[in-house]
């Protein structure tokens, strides 16, 4: 190893978060919008909830009922490896700035749940889906300089909120 990549490896290990803690933070945006859901998800074990998603008036664009858990999945495993590529960055305003951002993102996955399928209140949850348009664009924005690719793993999500929000506003429009 020569003193260029010592030098490097000290400073990373210095002021990283170590990688089993990394980890295990990083999970976290697996483990919370499914938590946070889980309680309102229109599955069988929630047979009212699935009886009023199913009733819904839905438009033609609307993807298969597999679609959804499958996309959000990955958008949280790719907020799960760019939280673990910040985590393990310098302890800087930029780094840390994209993890707050990163964060709010991932709690606001599962209140929209909340919102739409528990309180099956359309107006606010049209809402909430048009703010983390803007909240995963400022988490990009953000998290460019700390780190391109932990940036670039927010994008579909940005894609996939505002495809939701469209959604989400025809099935309010539908369903007055």
């Amino acid at each position: 190893m020569n003193q260029d990549t010592k030098l490097k490896s000290a400073a990373l290990s210095e002021s990283a978060i170590p990688i089993s803690v990394a980890a295990g933070i990083a999970s976290l945006a697996l483990v919370v919008p499914l938590l946070m859901s889980r309680s309102t998800s229109p599955t069988p074990d929630h047979p009212k909830i699935l009886l009023w998603y199913k009733t819904l008036d839905q438009p033609r664009f609307k993807p298969p009922d597999i679609a959804i858990p499958l996309g959000w999945t990955l958008i949280e495993s790719g907020f799960a490896v760019a939280a673990y590529r910040l985590l393990r960055k310098k302890n800087d305003a930029s780094r840390n700035t994209s993890l707050a951002w990163l964060a709010g993102n991932v709690m606001a996955i599962g209140a929209w749940s909340r919102l739409f399928f528990g309180r099956q209140n359309l107006p606010a949850s049209t809402l909430a889906a048009a703010a983390m348009v803007g909240t995963g664009a400022a988490y990009v924005a953000a998290a460019r300089p700390a780190d391109k690719v932990a940036a670039a793993a927010g994008i579909p999500f940005v894609v996939w909120v505002g495809f939701a929000t469209l959604l989400t506003a025809a099935i309010w429009r539908r369903n007055r």
